[in-house]
């Protein structure tokens, strides 16, 4: 047996038992129903980190896509695609990262849900090379660019307009794994046409025009009249007051009325007040860590 061998062993043997089962309760629950609760303790014992280990933090760098799952605070769930340069998903460290919000089309619908459930899913596909993917789910916060670069002062500005910073996304890792290659396709980029992507355009045609025919059908629809908008100051309060129940939910503090309903669609089973019915407590994280969520 090598040295480095010796050493992983004799690691493995001191390390902290884990008796903690991460996911939700509803996977469990569905993993007994199934049969394959023992091939789930073997994939989250074997695959599932609370960190980025040196493979996974190189893998993030080098991606110039991801999907990005967020819920609001009704749980109501909003799956949306990111894309830049190689390397625009920043790995800060081994449990933080980063991504800009680029001009878009005003909605805002992650950054909303971002707000009121700090949850979210990151799921990065490379579909290219290694065809493999990886998961991270965490806690996500909203910063602005300035505070963003007095923090981490090493951040390239893009010289590409359409790919400036609004804002960053700063997410903490709480789980990252693997996502397996079995039906991920093998594709190859192809020349780009034209001028290749416009970043930051809003010229229609260049953004997809009206594909889906859902332009060409709103007059059927009926005219759109948004309510009024509320004041900045309300919109604070409401934020704060949401803000401030979910921190009492994740405390476990929240008795009120739909308390323990819980927003937390990725996994990470944070949104569950009571355990199951033998009376052993819920899970509300596999990992364990000093320090500010």
């Amino acid at each position: 047996m090598s040295t480095s061998e010796q050493t992983e062993r004799r690691d493995a043997l001191t390390a902290p038992l884990r008796t903690t089962r991460p996911g939700s309760g509803g996977e469990h629950l569905v993993q007994q129903r199934m049969g394959t609760a023992e091939r789930a303790d073997r994939f989250y014992a074997e695959q599932v980190l609370d960190r980025l280990n040196p493979r996974m933090r190189e893998f993030v760098a080098r991606q110039e896509m991801f999907f990005l799952a967020t819920a609001d605070g009704h749980g109501e769930c909003d799956n949306t695609f990111r894309a830049g340069p190689p390397g625009f998903l920043h790995v800060l460290d081994d449990t933080t990262l980063a991504y800009p919000e680029y001009r878009g089309n005003g909605v805002h619908a992650s950054l909303g849900n971002i707000e009121e459930n700090p949850h979210v899913g990151v799921l990065m596909v490379d579909f290219l090379r290694d065809r493999i993917g990886l998961h991270v789910n965490g806690r996500a916060g909203i910063v602005p660019d300035e505070d963003m670069r007095r923090g981490h002062p090493t951040l390239a500005v893009d010289p590409v307009p359409g790919r400036r910073a609004l804002v960053w996304v700063v997410i903490t890792v709480e789980e990252a794994y693997i996502h397996c290659a079995k039906h991920i396709p093998h594709l190859q980029k192809v020349p780009p046409r034209g001028s290749g992507r416009s970043w930051g355009t809003d010229d229609v045609k260049r953004k997809g025009g009206d594909f889906f025919g859902a332009g060409a059908d709103a007059p059927e629809r009926g005219p759109f009249l948004p309510p009024p908008r509320a004041s900045a100051a309300t919109w604070r309060a409401e934020a704060e007051r949401v803000l401030a129940r979910a921190a009492r939910r994740d405390s476990g503090t929240d008795t009120g009325a739909g308390a323990g309903t819980g927003a937390d669609a990725h996994g990470t089973g944070a949104g569950t007040a009571a355990g199951p019915e033998d009376g052993t407590p819920a899970f509300t994280g596999w990992f364990s860590r000093g320090g500010p969520a």
